[in-house]
């Protein structure tokens, strides 16, 4: 169905929006999607909307306002990739399988990681802060024997 719809219609652009604009009702991510018909699609455009300064989600009492759109606006005539937008062409799509499900390349937060290497770094920590921990008590132990 995904590949139909892509070689009758151009997909164009696909707004990412945050969670929580549909809280309290679903948390689930939301995107639009923008076609126009007629002609496939060649690439696509992703716009990953960003919460406001100062938000870490939406909510019932922080709902998104329409003038956070503002950015997105201005991008729209001129598209360039920046650290919200990024485009792929649709040969990529096709090798996902037409999952259009593509993370941000741009993104400055970047993802979760490679799972064993998030592993070691936690180990890493955890061995470093167990040692802290060592030295304390022994500092403690060697004040109160000094104090009594």
């Amino acid at each position: 169905m995904k590949e139909r719809l892509l070689t009758e219609c151009e997909l164009h652009t696909i707004v990412r929006l945050s969670n929580g604009v549909f809280a309290p009702y679903t948390g689930i991510k939301t995107n639009v999607l923008f076609f126009e018909k007629g002609r496939p699609t060649t690439e696509v455009w992703y716009y990953e909307h960003p919460y406001p300064k100062g938000y870490k989600s939406y909510s019932k009492t922080k709902p998104m306002r329409i003038e956070e759109f503002e950015p997105e606006k201005a991008w729209w005539e001129n598209r360039v990739e920046n650290e919200f937008a990024w485009k792929v062409g649709i040969d990529e799509i096709r090798e996902r399988n037409f999952n259009l499900d593509i993370a941000n390349p741009n993104s400055v937060e970047g993802g979760h990681g490679d799972p064993d290497e998030s592993l070691a770094l936690y180990e890493k920590e955890r061995a470093a802060a167990a040692e802290v921990r060592e030295q304390l008590k022994q500092a403690l132990a060697e004040a109160l024997e000094r104090a009594a």
